[in-house]
């Protein structure tokens, strides 16, 4: 509470008391999602989500083209209905929606920030919750992954970062510039597979975040990876952890980027270690334009996306006979290892390659091909 005994979004904060109201019902509403937000605010949660639900109920309020006071349960089921039918969206995206206004509703109906009392005295009506167990989606299981998406193969993976080098050359032999950026996301695409990293975890990385382990000196500067943006809960700031270096060819890959190829972006004064030729590091938006575009070049089906190359590394590292709880601790530690995908036909033996990966195709001096053979890549010509 605030130093008037006022809770954060209560109604008296946002409408003065006394004052006439020119456009109540806009006006009133208005207030209600600012005191929602300052709600949310107060527990801590990002502002991504606090902007994400408003612009939910905002939605839903247009599609219903009423005001709290006025919604009812048959409203959020042909709403929910249409989202479905219509727009095919996914559960969770449904069920995301729905909490946000289960979350606005509750908030609007607690007695401790008046809004209720304020709607009546207004409109002579109030808002009630109208999302229930019995109307809406339960969260029932941890993994509710698109069945379609999955792991490379040791194949697929190969001929991916194969085709990202190949255009790193092909852009350079034409003498753009283009191939700054094209070689810096090659370079992250196989950073995010050498440490199992999400995608914006390995694009908030900073050139300071890798180092060496003292148990495994053979990696040099190069033996860990210290994860400082990892997935928050609620409420919460991003979790850190640190990942071991378990390839052989990542520490060239990433001396090769750091030392070579890096400093051409005139990073002076710039920490990240993937830096924007516009700003300070590269965007989301760009990392999945660029894996989209090689993945249709080589004909790859839409089940592989970023989050591909972290399943990716579980898989080959179980499938190397690594220890489960090993692996797991590398991911976090607080889960278990799921979604482990074997390529059918496969024994455990991807440190030798396991017969599937033909040797690299890449026509770049002194790249590194992540994935020639396995935990044993090596350099090309």
């Amino acid at each position: 509470m605030d130093p008037i005994g006022v809770v954060p979004g209560a109604a008296r904060l946002h409408l003065v008391e006394g004052v006439s109201l020119l456009r109540p019902e806009d006006q009133v509403f208005a207030a209600m999602l600012a005191g929602f937000a300052n709600q949310q605010l107060a527990r801590n949660l990002a502002r991504s989500t606090v902007e994400g639900r408003e612009s939910t109920v905002r939605a839903f309020a247009s599609y219903v083209n009423a005001f709290p006071w006025q919604w009812s349960p048959a409203m959020v089921d042909e709403w929910l209905g249409d989202l479905r039918s219509l727009r095919e969206l996914k559960r969770s995206t449904i069920r995301s929606y729905s909490e946000a206004v289960r979350a606005f509703c509750h908030f609007v109906t607690d007695p401790a920030y008046e809004w209720a009392a304020t709607c009546e005295k207004h409109f002579g009506s109030h808002p009630v919750q109208i999302v229930h167990e019995w109307n809406t989606a339960r969260h029932v299981q941890d993994n509710e992954a698109d069945p379609r998406k999955r792991a490379f193969t040791k194949k697929e993976l190969h001929a991916f970062f194969a085709h990202c080098d190949e255009q790193v050359a092909r852009i350079r032999a034409f003498g753009r510039k283009g191939w700054l950026p094209a070689f810096r996301d090659a370079t992250l695409f196989k950073t995010a597979y050498a440490f199992g990293l999400r995608r914006n975890e390995t694009r908030m990385l900073d050139a300071v975040d890798f180092g060496r382990n003292v148990h495994a000196a053979e990696f040099g500067a190069y033996g860990l990876c210290r994860v400082r943006f990892g997935k928050a809960k609620k409420g919460s700031p991003p979790k850190q952890r640190s990942v071991l270096t378990v390839w052989a060819w990542t520490p060239e890959v990433l001396e090769e980027w750091f030392t070579e190829v890096r400093p051409l972006f005139g990073t002076d004064g710039n920490p990240a270690a993937w830096p924007s030729e516009r700003g300070m590091r590269v965007g989301c938006q760009r990392l999945d334009s660029r894996f989209v575009a090689y993945r249709e070049a080589l004909g790859l089906d839409g089940g592989l996306d970023f989050h591909s190359l972290r399943r990716s590394y579980v898989t080959h590292l179980i499938e190397d006979g690594y220890d489960p709880r090993f692996v797991q601790v590398l991911l976090s530690l607080q889960k278990g290892v799921h979604d482990v995908q074997h390529e059918v036909g496969t024994g455990g033996n991807l440190r030798g390659g396991g017969g599937y990966l033909r040797p690299s195709i890449t026509r770049i001096p002194r790249r590194f091909d992540a994935c020639a053979a396995g935990c044993d890549a090596r350099f090309v010509g």
